[in-house]
């Protein structure tokens, strides 16, 4: 008699013994990230533009009995982000996941875009992570493994008023996202990208802490509530794991039902 409690059949969420870096990984969904992953098994390589900010989660996460290195990585500077990842392989011998979380979101009304505007947007969410996924895609498609998780958005799939860059710059990430999933899936590597709501965080409290506004979110979302990063990270532990391996060129929607409206 087959019993079907064989391990070959149950997923596993372990990343014991796996090398993560995170982009943008001082405050925020990037900081919770952190701790997600080290709590999963892996040795997380947390990156910010400010070494000291790196420094200090590292000290943290250390603390809480996890495993951390602490890097300077700015998304503008391809120089910065290539030397950071050498860094990085250099301390640990491998790169096994990218969580390409560092991005920039503003509200513009399309009629008052300026060429700043764009081109920050552009340069950070599409430019910035096409060449840190670039990076981390040669090291591992060398090693003949890898899992490439990129920060993308409701916003990429639907259009909301005041946010016709920052839909933009998300509708790149899903394409890079696709087409480095075409590319590289056969070597090892895969690439995907998960697509948030608003998520509570230090950074969007002001606004959702306003009633008013909080409601007009909320109506929104068909589960009736904005998420939280614990949502994020679930769903970025679940992309890194051997339980994702068949899972390529996926833009996972952690958004209440918001797009499928």
């Amino acid at each position: 008699m087959v019993s079907f409690m064989q391990s070959e059949h149950l997923p596993s969420f372990s990343l014991a013994g796996r090398v993560a870096l995170v982009t943008g990984a001082s405050r925020g969904i990037g900081r919770g990230l952190v701790d997600a992953l080290a709590a999963a098994g892996a040795t997380v390589a947390i990156t910010a533009r400010s070494s000291a900010d790196a420094e200090a989660v590292a000290t943290e996460v250390a603390a809480a009995g996890g495993a951390a290195s602490a890097h300077a990585l700015d998304v503008n500077d391809v120089a910065s982000i290539r030397g950071a990842i050498d860094e990085v392989v250099d301390r640990h011998g491998r790169l096994d996941i990218l969580v390409a979380n560092a991005g920039l979101g503003a509200n513009h009304a399309a009629l008052d875009v300026t060429e700043r505007d764009w081109d920050e947007m552009m340069g950070v969410n599409a430019r910035g992570l096409f060449f840190t996924a670039q990076a981390a895609g040669r090291v591992m498609v060398a090693q003949g493994s890898g899992r490439i998780i990129a920060m993308s958005s409701q916003a990429s799939a639907v259009g909301i008023r005041d946010h016709a860059v920052y839909c933009a710059s998300k509708g790149a990430v899903n394409q890079i996202v696709r087409v480095l999933a075409l590319e590289w899936g056969a070597r090892g590597v895969t690439v995907n990208a998960v697509a948030p709501t608003f998520i509570y965080t230090p950074g969007t409290a002001e606004r959702l802490d306003d009633p008013d506004y909080r409601r007009a979110v909320v109506e929104r979302i068909p589960i009736g509530k904005v998420g939280t990063i614990a949502d994020v990270a679930g769903a970025v532990v679940y992309l890194a794991s051997d339980a994702a391996a068949m899972v390529n060129g996926a833009i996972l929607p952690v958004d209440g039902g918001w797009t499928a409206q």
